[in-house]
Order: structure tokens, then C-alpha cells, then sequence
């Protein structure tokens, strides 16, 4: 069992008030808060061997460039990784999504086909639309059932032999829903399609083994699970990672440099231009340690909990609609009340201390397919409580009673 007192004493935001009342945070999905270990962590890279590198000989370049690696390595060993050379450093899950898509013109060509999901985030749609019009490809689209489930038979039906490039989230952010990935790989597989599975939602909620997976590439945003914003992870199998050519140009991922050629590093190194963002990447190793002293069980078990108790509380709202009510799903409770806007209900309980995402979540098309606005989206971390979720409640019967 989690010792909740303890682990909210890691998180000093959860101290503060917002608007004179005890904030609760329930905007996990778009990004999670930070505990003292990892805030530390970023303080003293900077306050103590602040150094560019991989390139200098002197103790603070060796110092970080060791610290760095070492965070790799926790990564790696986090989603069972094979090797550190197949775990890539980038700005963010959108970083990772772009790198793959700007290169995957060496696995989609004219007349090919790349299959979405109608539940993704636009961050894993625009890439793949961009990369269908610079090759003549075409996008096909997975469609979502009522109840926010893809529809397995109709992306079965598609598969075929064009199709190059399957593209799925692990669990959708605006619904909660987790999809059938290993289902979807194998499928793609069959037809000798690459894939890429979007982990933003996965990565810190839940226990990701890349190898069981067996996608090509995977994807991760280190803010939402515990680490700093601006860094996040790129896995993908060392043949496909080989095969895609950078994503920018620029130092570190080069071997040798002339006006006539320049033939590029190995991996990762190649997909890594530049000066990363070092302090973000050995933050984001104690962000990993800091989820494995927990265990990734113990915390999907326990935000579990919270989400059939929430779920059940909002079912209390009179004319509350859930989006994504199934049993296979994370954290995330997406849902409106008849008659009222998602915005209004927001605004209200924010002035109750109450942080909770209103919108279409960058996910129009899902919004789309429901034929409504936007939803308030409530989302859950091993650090809320239930009882925050019976203060999120009557607030919201408050907002309904004031707004209706």
C-alpha cells in the first residue's frame, strides 16, 4: 500500500493554495508535478558541474557527461530497453513523433498508405499528414466506437498490402481509454508495416516493456512522468533506427565533416544534435528512480482506485455524460453535464482551488466524433487522494446549481 502522506510530502506544489483554497491538482494528462528529488536534481547540475558535454576533457564536462549517460541508462533499463544506443534524447513525446515521421519517407512511399487512430492527439496526426503529402501517401483512419473504443474489426479490414505505417496512442488523453497496442503491432506486423505507439499517456502510469511490445518505435514525454518539461525518449528497434536518417544536422551527430561529405555518428547519437538539454536529462534519471521506489504496479493499482471511485462520484452530477466509460482505461475521467459548457464549469471550480483541463485536448477529431465542444477532462496521479476527488465533486455540484 502507498503511503500517500509521505509521497505528497515530495511534492512541495501540493502545498499552495490557489485562490485562497487548497489546490487539487487534477491535470495530470498534461503534465504531472515534480517531486523535490527530481527539483533538486535540476538545482544541482547547475549549481555544481554546469558544463556542456560529450566534448570537453575537464571534471565538469566529464562529471556531466557521466551523469547524463547514467540517466540514459535508467531509462533504458525503465522500459526494458535493449540497448542505451536504441534510447534517444529529445525535446518531448512531439520531438520523438516529428523525428520519426521526417524520416520515414525510407519506409512510406507513393501510393503507400499510413494508418491513425481516430483517438490521437494532433501531435501524433499532423506529422503523418505532412509526411502523406510530401510522398503521395495516403492517411487512413481507425474509426472509435460509442464508448471510445476502437473499432479492432474495421482496422483489420484496412490492413493491407500498402500499408507501411501504422501510428496509435497507448491510452487515448482525451478519453482515458487504453487501446489494444500489442493487438495493433501484430496486426501491422503481419503486413511488414513499421509502427509507432505515442506512450505520452503510458509512460508514468503504468509498466511499459518495449521488447514485450515489439513496436518499432515508442515514444515518451519525461514532464508526465515526473520530470522536467523540454526532455522526453525515443525508442525504436535498432534496424529501424538505422534505417531512418536524422531528424536535424548540426554537432554531435556527425563522424567526419567535409563540404564534400558528412557521414553522421552512429546511434544515438544521430538523432541527437547539438547541446541537449542536460540538466532536464539527468533530472529525468531521478524521476525514474523516483517511480521505481514507488513500483510502477503499486502506482497503476492505486490510480486504478481512484478511478472507479471517481468515476462513480461524477456519476452522482445530475446530467453527467462520460466519455470513454470502459473498464480498460487510465486515470482519466473526460465527461460534461447537459446544458452547461465545459469552459463554465472549469472556470468556476478553479476559483475553488480546483485544477481540472477544459477543451478539446488537442484531439478535435475526437470531439468531432462525439459531436460536442469539448469535455472537462479529470485526471489522476498516485499523488491525489480521494479525498480531493469528493472536494472536486461538490464543487462541481456547486458549478451545475449555479449554472443551470
Amino acid at each position: 500500500m502507498l503511503d500517500i502522506k509521505k509521497i505528497r510530502a515530495d511534492f512541495p506544489i501540493l502545498n499552495r493554495e490557489v485562490n485562497g483554497q487548497p489546490l487539487v491538482y487534477f491535470d495530470n494528462a498534461a503534465t504531472s508535478q515534480k517531486p523535490l528529488q527530481v527539483i533538486e536534481k535540476i538545482t544541482e547540475y547547475y549549481t555544481l558541474y554546469n558544463a556542456n558535454i560529450h566534448r570537453g576533457v575537464h571534471a565538469l564536462s566529464q562529471e556531466a557527461t557521466d551523469l547524463f549517460e547514467a540517466s540514459r541508462e535508467k531509462c533504458r533499463a525503465f522500459f526494458n530497453i535493449p540497448t542505451a544506443r536504441q534510447c534517444i534524447f529529445t525535446s518531448g513525446n512531439t520531438h520523438s513523433i516529428n523525428a520519426v515521421a521526417s524520416g520515414a519517407h525510407v519506409f512510406v512511399k507513393e501510393g503507400d498508405e499510413v494508418i491513425v487512430s481516430a483517438v490521437e492527439h494532433h501531435s501524433n496526426i499532423v506529422p503523418w499528414q505532412m509526411l502523406c503529402e510530401r510522398v503521395g501517401a495516403y492517411l487512413k483512419v481507425i474509426p472509435v466506437m460509442d464508448n471510445g473504443q476502437l473499432d479492432m474489426k474495421a482496422y483489420h479490414d484496412l490492413l493491407n498490402p500498402k500499408t507501411a505505417f501504422v501510428v496509435v496512442n497507448h491510452i487515448s488523453n482525451a478519453l482515458g481509454v487504453t487501446n489494444p497496442v500489442k493487438e495493433i503491432i501484430a496486426g501491422a506486423h503481419k503486413h511488414q508495416a513499421k509502427v509507432l505507439i505515442d506512450g505520452a499517456q503510458s509512460c508514468g502510469h503504468m509498466k511499459v516493456d518495449v521488447q514485450e511490445l515489439n513496436a518499432d518505435f515508442y515514444t515518451m514525454a519525461g514532464h508526465k512522468m515526473c520530470g522536467p518539461t523540454g526532455i522526453g525518449l525515443l525508442y525504436g528497434k535498432e534496424e529501424a533506427l538505422n534505417e531512418l536518417p536524422p531528424y536535424q544536422g548540426g554537432g554531435e551527430m556527425i563522424d567526419q565533416v567535409s563540404f564534400e561529405k558528412t557521414t553522421y555518428a552512429g546511434l544515438p547519437h544521430k538523432f541527437e544534435a547539438g547541446t541537449p538539454n542536460i540538466a532536464g536529462g539527468i533530472a529525468l534519471g531521478a524521476a525514474v528512480d523516483y517511480l521505481n521506489s514507488i513500483g510502477m504496479d503499486e502506482i497503476a493499482a492505486y490510480e486504478h482506485e481512484l478511478l472507479v471511485y471517481g468515476t462513480e462520484q461524477i456519476k452522482t452530477i445530475p446530467g453527467a455524460t462520460i466519455y470513454g466509460d470502459v473498464a480498460d482505461k487510465a486515470a482519466v475521467i473526460s465527461f460534461n453535464v447537459d446544458g452547461i459548457h465545459p469552459y463554465d464549469i472549469g472556470t468556476i471550480i478553479d476559483k475553488l482551488g480546483i485544477a481540472v483541463r477544459t477543451g478539446h485536448h488537442c484531439a478535435q477529431p475526437v470531439m468531432d466524433r462525439y459531436q460536442i465542444a469539448g469535455t472537462i477532462r479529470a485526471s489522476f496521479a498516485f499523488y491525489n487522494t480521494k479525498e480531493e476527488i469528493d472536494v472536486m465533486v461538490q464543487a462541481l455540484h456547486r458549478a451545475v446549481k449555479m449554472l443551470s
